[in-house]
């Protein structure tokens, strides 16, 4: 029975090693942010964040990933505004809604990586993440929007810093 850290809880997954991890989450745990899309890793629906990193839970399984930190859409902040998820809200984003949690946290482990991107930096880093009602435009004006709320806030504790 794989011990799994999720949002910061640990759980023992009542699942066989080989069970994808999308499963796990979403039926066992009811965090049902997480959305099935494709099933194959395809889409980008099903994004979670394992140890930091944009990953399709669709395609791991559960034993691969005991002693992990995983991160759900549920997880990524406790208010629920995170800087991604403001620039989403700003810039009215969804439309059907269905992908969004997927797009939310690519955008956020992309920005955890460089918050200094160009267009063509984000459009290449969102690459994956399927939208069915072609929200692009919007998706990447949010993550240019949610950068410009990191790098300001970065600036305020960097100069809060250097005054204290």
């Amino acid at each position: 029975m794989p011990n799994l850290t999720i949002n910061g809880q640990s759980y023992f997954a009542d699942a066989p090693p080989d069970t994808p991890l999308l499963w796990v989450i979403r039926e066992d745990l009811r965090l049902t942010g997480t959305k099935y899309g494709c099933g194959v890793g395809l889409c980008g629906s099903c994004t979670v964040h394992i140890d930091g990193h944009a990953v399709r839970s669709c395609a791991v399984t559960v034993g691969s990933v005991e002693g992990a930190l995983i991160t759900t859409i549920e997880g990524l902040s406790p208010t629920g505004l995170h800087p991604v998820q403001q620039a989403w809200i700003e810039h009215q984003v969804p439309q059907c809604g269905y992908c969004q949690s997927g797009q939310i946290m690519q955008a956020a482990a992309l920005l955890s990586q460089n918050s200094n991107l160009s267009e063509q930096q984000i459009v290449d880093g969102m690459n994956g993440n399927l939208c069915r009602c072609a929200t692009y435009s919007r998706i990447v004006g949010a993550v240019r929007r949610a950068a410009e709320i990191m790098n300001r806030a970065a600036e305020i504790t960097h100069e809060g810093a250097s005054h204290g």
